[in-house]
């Protein structure tokens, strides 16, 4: 049996472990609460949030002025969303959303769903005749605290079909929400329908269903009293609290600094995906004289009851046919042209970098929402790859923290076998584990020690993986730091620098000692390679410098 539980313990949106306690929608904080607004905004000093900064902490707020937010403050849509971390088969509201697939299967459904439910569930299940991608249906709640069971089955992801996937996605939540005020419900508890066994990127996911979430309230908040977003781990909550407010703006310095953190694709208004180029366009008839043809015969036997319908139809479809409005919108064909003849430039155009030996440099620059869904792409790619072989070569790996606090990523120059490697494996390695990083502030440290032996990837490579990488990272990087550089490097930089990214490459930071590293990065926050110590022994002659060599640390001379 469940019982209640007081309201002290949910402050804040906390988990229980207590699978048999209820807790009602009153007990849960709101999305505008003073309270729940201080949990998520004021970190505790000694566990600061790094790795999912606040983007309204930001104070680049001014850059928006002057644009219109596509989400506005609505008060009367905040107090309706809450934020919950834990399954919501323990809170106690009209209906709860359960995960599963086109079967219905007990296997494939929420974690502990039907364990709390009870054996009826899965037998009403059972006799649904299962449910299509992007559906929902619903049966009785059983032995849950709450009334109904909405089931929808989210969408499996592919890099291939990624608009297909997000607007199943946003149907999913849709239906849901739909499915509830024609049962005459009010309040909703949701998880994420999203899964890792479906291999859907967690963040893009997270975007889907708040703004579909927020469109579904702006055209039904008076039929809906209360949405909860469930949550079971620190990953999602930590996206939810960091996306809310972009979707949700409390007030308006928030909605002001979410015009310029919003993604450039924040769907139609429904929240799906829209792409220009699939859009029917119609256009006038060139030299058609414009007349005032007679109402036929079928308009006029239309009840008096639709007239008014019949009107307004035809005046919204004159307006696609009229030129000045179709002149508003840039042509999606013409657009693509555009970027064809632009991407031609750049390749047939003198290459000074490619002749220099340094690759090729062409091609047009990609804007942020370009950035962003290449580095969806790959990373969901990367996502479903086993990787291990790269793992072993010790290219790339996890340090501690630099001397701020910030983690550091290691790269070591001489391990990287270019004819051994696949370079299209390496970049899906390199943006898998780069994401936990990139969130935050970070640093990364480059042995360069005999790197000079090997053949490096040329500048065309390192312009695309900066590429697929994303602003994100760009804007979060603190500084690299390269030990032992030579002049080549220092050229390759140089290049870098003027011909590819001048703010990303100016935080090059060169030193040519150990000891010098460890001034930005504690010696015991590093894992060195051997041949990094005895390589610097030789080129600075050893001096003021002692190697443990059971530990590897390296000590003052005294």
């Amino acid at each position: 049996m469940y019982r209640h539980m007081a309201a002290s313990p949910t402050r804040g949106g906390q988990p229980t472990d207590n699978v048999d306690v209820v807790v009602t929608l009153d007990e849960i904080p709101r999305w505008i609460d003073g309270d729940f607004r201080y949990s998520y905004e004021i970190e505790d000093p000694n566990f600061p949030n790094y790795h999912f900064p606040d983007p309204l902490a930001s104070s680049s707020g001014a850059e928006s002025s002057g644009k219109v937010s596509r989400f506005p403050v609505d008060h009367e849509v905040n107090e309706k969303i809450y934020l919950w971390r834990g399954n919501p088969w323990n809170l106690e509201v009209d209906a709860v959303v359960n995960s599963t697939n086109e079967n219905l299967d007990e296997a494939q459904c929420s974690p502990g769903l039907h364990a709390a439910a009870g054996p009826g569930l899965a037998e009403e299940c059972a006799t649904l005749g299962g449910c299509r991608t992007g559906m929902a249906k619903v049966t009785n709640a059983y032995d849950l605290p709450a009334r109904r069971v909405i089931h929808t089955v989210g969408p499996k992801y592919a890099v291939k079909y990624h608009t297909a996937a997000e607007n199943a996605l946003s149907h999913c939540y849709r239906s849901c929400l739909e499915l509830l005020i024609e049962t005459g419900f009010q309040s909703i508890a949701m998880g994420c329908i999203y899964t890792e066994a479906k291999n859907y990127p967690r963040e893009p996911a997270a975007h889907v269903a708040i703004r579909t979430v927020r469109r579904f309230l702006e055209k039904q908040k008076d039929k809906i009293t209360g949405v909860v977003f469930c949550l079971t781990t620190t990953n999602d909550t930590e996206i939810y609290k960091r996306l809310l407010p972009l979707y949700f703006p409390r007030d308006k310095k928030e909605e002001e600094i979410a015009v310029s953190k919003l993604p450039a694709d924040v769907g139609d208004e429904n929240g799906e995906t829209v792409i220009d180029e699939r859009k029917i366009r119609i256009k006038p008839l060139p030299n058609a004289k414009k007349t005032n043809p007679k109402p036929s015969r079928a308009s006029l036997d239309v009840p008096v009851s639709d007239l008014g319908l019949t009107r307004r139809n035809s005046s919204y479809l004159e307006s696609y046919l009229d030129p000045a409005f179709m002149s508003l919108i840039k042509d999606p064909d013409q657009r693509r042209k555009e970027q064809w003849e632009r991407t031609a430039r750049a390749q047939n155009g003198f290459n000074f970098a490619k002749m220099l030996g340094f690759g090729d440099l062409g091609g047009p620059a990609l804007s942020a929402a370009e950035e962003y869904s290449l580095h969806s792409r790959y990373l969901a790619k990367a996502n479903t790859l086993n990787l291990s072989e790269i793992t072993e070569m010790k290219i790339l790996y996890r340090g501690g923290v630099d001397s701020e606090g910030r983690p550091v990523m290691v790269v070591v120059g001489a391990h990287f076998l270019l004819r051994c490697l696949d370079l299209e494996r390496f970049v899906l390695y390199v943006i898998k584990e780069f994401e936990p990083l990139i969130q935050r502030p970070f640093s990364i440290v480059y042995f360069h020690s005999a790197a000079s032996l090997q053949v490096q990837p040329d500048l065309g490579f390192m312009r695309r993986l900066q590429q697929i990488l994303g602003r994100k990272c760009q804007r979060n990087l603190h500084a690299i730091y390269v030990l032992h550089p030579t002049f080549g490097l220092k050229a390759a930089i140089l290049a870098l620098q003027v011909l590819v990214d001048g703010m990303v490459w100016k935080k090059t930071v060169y030193v040519d000692r150990l000891l010098q590293l460890f001034r930005y990065v504690p010696r015991e926050q590093l894992t060195i390679p051997d041949f990094v110590f005895q390589h610097d022994l030789e080129v600075n002659g050893g001096k003021g410098l002692i190697v443990d060599p059971r530990t590897k640390y390296v000590y003052h001379r005294p």
